[in-house]
């Protein structure tokens, strides 16, 4: 009989693993008894489960790795897990989790009597991190057009984001805060936009600078003033040479007048009398 419990009746039957114990054994005849202590041990082959290995893990990027999976067997299984698809065997626990860790492994325990499996999966959580800011279409932008910056972050969980810009009341941010798009830029729209990641291991932020090109207005004004300038020296020859050909109209002697310095023009026409000269002096 075990060890506290009622006597157990003659006969085989399939072991179990319950039954593993303390038994007392008697022995009587009519002479009187003898009695001994058997302990009997149960050898079963491993398995693994839930309670001493789950099959989801977290881990914090930083934190020692270490991938701990208990089973129960008889003899005490040995235990080895591997991650899968590299073949290599799970990190031991001196080293500090890297976002590498992240994945799916699979442990192994094995005995004398066989083997059971078990595949585990590991998130990595870390801290934002590779902030990057991308203008659309282009940091220098010229004044009236529209542009956007986009912000970009790594980590786990997914960060939130948040702005330090130029202040201006042609800004719009988009629905997860991830970018903000500006229509008809100007100058108050110049400056350093700051872009920060946060979720709950941590922050880190990027900058990006944003420039907004006069220069096209510039040279349009330079075009402009140098149309008007133009426009006067023009205006300004235009009449010297109306000034210059407002002549006076009459007839006079040809030699005297080519030979005069007033003489502007001199045109010839047939007449009854000859060919007839006519000269046109500027007024004096």
């Amino acid at each position: 009989a075990r060890d506290g419990g009622a006597p157990r009746a003659r006969g085989s039957r399939a072991v179990s693993r319950a039954d593993a114990g303390r038994y007392i054994c008697r022995a009587t005849n009519k002479h009187g008894s003898a009695v001994r202590s058997v302990v009997v041990a149960v050898e079963y082959e491993p398995s693994i489960g839930e309670t001493g290995c789950p099959a989801r893990r977290l881990w914090v990027e930083g934190m020692p790795a270490e991938l701990a999976c208990a089973a129960s067997g008889n003899p005490s299984p040995r235990v080895a897990c591997a991650k899968l698809g590299d073949g290599q065997e799970a990190p031991p626990a001196s080293p500090n989790v890297t976002r590498a860790h992240a994945g799916t492994y699979q442990c192994r325990a094995t005995n004398t009597h066989g083997s059971a499996l078990r595949n585990v999966t590991v998130a990595v959580e870390y801290s934002p991190a590779a902030v990057s800011l991308r203008v659309l279409p282009s940091a220098n932008v010229s004044r009236g057009a529209s542009f956007s910056v986009e912000c970009r972050a790594e980590g786990l969980p997914s960060p939130t984001y948040s702005w330090a810009l130029p202040p201006a009341p042609n800004l719009r941010f988009a629905a997860d805060n991830r970018s903000v798009a500006v229509a008809g830029a100007a100058a108050a729209n110049r400056g350093l936009y700051t872009c920060t990641a946060t979720n709950r291991h941590g922050q880190r932020a990027g900058s990006v600078m944003v420039r907004v090109d006069e220069s096209r207005l510039a040279l349009l004004a330079s075009l402009g003033s140098l149309g008007a300038v133009t426009a006067v020296g023009l205006a300004a020859a235009v009449g010297y040479y109306l000034k210059s050909t407002a002549c006076k109209k009459g007839e006079y002697n040809v030699r005297d007048a080519e030979g005069s310095s007033e003489a502007t023009c001199l045109h010839r026409q047939r007449h009854d009398r000859g060919e007839v000269y006519g000269i046109q002096l500027t007024q004096p």
